[in-house]
């Protein structure tokens, strides 16, 4: 029997992930990959999959699967209700249904399937990379989705203990950027100080924040320069953009600090209207 899951409903934004296209910003092709990085590899260990095996990456719930074969799968990240349990994983006979309803908190949910999805790799992933338009295309109704050969063992594991996001206010922590300069000390404090509320113009690329805008200290603009994941960069208009997986590889807005490294899957799961603080 044919391995495969078929798409009854795709939510708002299902898109096939795994750990991303790295080391090839000098040909300018992003990293990409899954957003929340800690969900996604949770999810392959409790399925027993390779580390970099592809996943579905689920914004806001609504997915709906069919298992075309006796399949076993796990969600992680944002906690959907529907018809399997979370951070467990769960065998599925042929015929058994799926379905994701809206998380109460947290944005991202990722489906794992022992095997992995096993769609064709573009450049060495298959990360769909929404700002580049490489990879797979976004998942939509109807897709017949293969996955790949059992290798390795089951962990073993019932269930994985980890908390849901948060669905108040969270805290991150941030170091000087390489145009901390550009920025007189008021508006450091400023951006260490506030609370910033996520708006609805956030997506895979970065998340948009609202609040009191940061001034310039200097005049003009930068020539493009590297971009990386966890920058936090200030257009014009002085409210800053925190950049996520398909973030651009070169901008030309100074980058006044980067999110520590660990803490920008925390921020991959904001959703718009929740609140964000800065810890320097």
């Amino acid at each position: 029997m044919t391995r495969t899951l078929t798409v009854l409903a795709a939510g708002p934004l299902t898109t096939v992930q795994d750990a991303g296209r790295p080391g090839q910003a000098a040909l300018g092709i992003g990293r990409s990959g899954a957003c929340d990085r800690v969900s996604y590899a949770l999810s392959n260990r409790l399925v027993g999959n390779a580390p970099d095996a592809a996943v579905l990456e689920v914004t806001f719930g609504g997915l709906g699967l069919r298992a075309d074969a006796d399949l076993v799968v796990v969600t992680t990240g944002a906690r959907c209700p529907g018809s399997i349990a979370h951070n467990g994983p769960v065998e599925l006979r042929a015929g058994a249904e799926i379905r994701l309803g809206p998380p109460a908190t947290g944005l991202r949910t990722y489906l794992a399937v022992r095997g992995g999805i096993a769609v064709d790799p573009v450049l060495g992933s298959r990360s769909t990379d929404i700002l580049a338009g490489l990879g797979p295309a976004v998942v939509a109704n109807g897709d017949v989705l293969p996955v790949g050969a059992l290798d390795g063992q089951m962990p073993g594991v019932d269930l994985a203990p980890v908390a849901d996001p948060a669905g108040d206010d969270v805290t991150v922590r941030i170091v000087p950027g390489p145009r901390r300069d550009w920025f007189p000390d008021e508006a450091w404090a400023i951006l260490a100080g506030q609370t910033y509320q996520v708006t609805s113009d956030s997506n895979r690329v970065g998340v948009r924040l609202e609040g009191e805008p940061l001034e310039r200290s200097r005049t003009g603009e930068l020539p493009s320069e590297g971009m990386v994941r966890g920058a936090l960069q200030i257009p014009p208009s002085g409210k800053p953009v925190l950049f996520l997986a398909d973030h651009p590889v070169t901008g030309g807005y100074p980058v006044v600090a980067y999110v520590v490294d660990e803490d920008v899957d925390r921020c991959a799961q904001l959703r718009p209207g929740q609140a964000l603080r800065f810890r320097g």
